[in-house]
């Protein structure tokens, strides 16, 4: 039976035009995928836009770019130099939403998007996230602050590392137990009055602490882990986000590269990988194989759409509400192409039923996080809690 990886390079061979090939990063990159590249008369390769949804009232493109595999994670950092292209490339490719944190590095990732946008700065939306107290010499994180003066030194530092005047959509990254989060809402409203900011946003949230910051000042998006096989948002996030018409921003729509079906027992993850390092219990010998049943489901139908697992996940997640947004991040020039190349497979309602009714059928084997990591998140977040007469995690004023 063909590997995965072989089915993702032969997807990507079989949708490269004449002429398309050029060097990235001391690579050939096979450029010209039919998801964003057409021929015209002459024969030459022309760029497609991708498709704009809104955030709230924030235009973006349908995906976005996480900009954290760059810096850590899932191995050791990207070289600038590599990091920098793959940005710009993906810009190249219609993409005009990227997504980092102060955490990502710390630091570096930020200072990497700043570096790369810089020339494009006035046509992207650049969102980034606070809540973590890093110190600014040693880089040493010291657990959450949301303090209000903490958040404006922090925009202060990150204004300086993006290379620019204003973030235009700024997150909470985790929400603090110790600052009522009507003090959050309050001080990014404020720099949004002094034009430091443009939107509100938060990360891990849950629908009581949403509500509560929506109230203070309007929430423009929502950042949340979901994907084909982590639903956690649908149960109480994915409604309110609906009902109060906030986007949601998947992130970690491809399952941390589970989705793509490459991962078995035995697996080489590379040094750092924190999928290992922090026990990831999806990603033990044993739930890797006993998960197989969901990418197949995904298997089954990318053969009949002529796409892989990886896209009709993605394509997935763009059918179930036009305000979601995912930001597949990828440090692999060939993974962006096929990232973006979901855009073009359409599911009917029909090919959402058949997914979803598989679905149902199966047992997603361990929690998606570690039981330290899940303890951060706020109450309402993940499947089996609910904030729901509760005030969640952040304290009432």
């Amino acid at each position: 039976m063909e590997t995965n990886q072989n089915t993702r390079r032969n997807f990507l061979k079989s949708t490269v035009l004449t002429g398309a090939g050029l060097t990235f990063g001391g690579s050939l990159l096979a450029s010209g995928a039919t998801s964003f590249h057409k021929e015209n008369s002459s024969n030459k390769i022309i760029s497609s836009e991708l498709k704009k949804r809104k955030l709230g009232n924030l235009e973006v493109t349908e995906l976005g770019f996480g900009c954290m595999n760059i810096a850590w994670a899932y191995g050791p950092e990207t070289s600038k130099e590599h990091a920098i292209a793959l940005i710009r490339k993906s810009y190249e490719h219609g993409i005009r939403f990227f997504d980092t944190a102060e955490v990502y590095g710390p630091f570096y990732s930020e200072e990497v998007v700043g570096e790369a946008l810089k020339p494009y700065r006035n046509d992207v939306v650049i969102s980034t996230k606070f809540g973590f107290e890093v110190d600014p010499v040693t880089k040493a994180r010291k657990g959450l602050n949301s303090q209000p003066k903490y958040i404006r030194q922090n925009v202060e530092r990150m204004l300086k590392r993006l290379q620019t005047d204003h973030i235009d959509l700024l997150y909470q990254h985790r929400v603090d137990p110790n600052v009522p989060i009507e003090d959050v809402a309050g001080t990014v409203g404020d720099l949004i009055k002094e034009g430091k900011v443009k939107h509100f946003g938060l990360s891990s949230a849950g629908e009581a602490t949403i509500r509560r910051a929506h109230k203070e000042y309007p929430v423009t998006a929502v950042q949340n882990e979901y994907s084909f096989w982590t639903r956690d948002p649908e149960h109480e996030v994915l409604p309110t986000c609906q009902e109060l018409g906030i986007g949601l921003v998947p992130w970690s729509p491809l399952g941390m590269g589970y989705l793509s079906g490459q991962f078995a027992q035995g697996f080489p993850f590379r040094e750092n990988d924190l999928r290992v390092t922090a026990s990831f219990p999806r990603f033990s010998d044993e739930n890797m194989i006993k998960n197989r049943p969901i990418v197949n489901i995904l298997q089954k139908m990318a053969h009949e759409k002529n796409a892989t697992p990886i896209q009709i996940n993605l394509a997935w997640l763009l059918a179930k509400s036009p305000n979601i947004v995912p930001i597949p991040g990828t440090v692999n020039p060939y993974h962006l192409e096929e990232n973006i190349a979901s855009v073009n497979v359409e599911l009917t309602k029909d090919d959402i039923k058949t997914l979803e009714d598989a679905f149902s059928q199966e047992t997603v084997y361990g929690n998606r996080a570690p039981e330290a990591l899940a303890a951060a998140h706020d109450i309402g977040v993940n499947i089996g809690s609910s904030s729901k007469g509760t005030n969640g995690k952040s304290p009432l004023k």
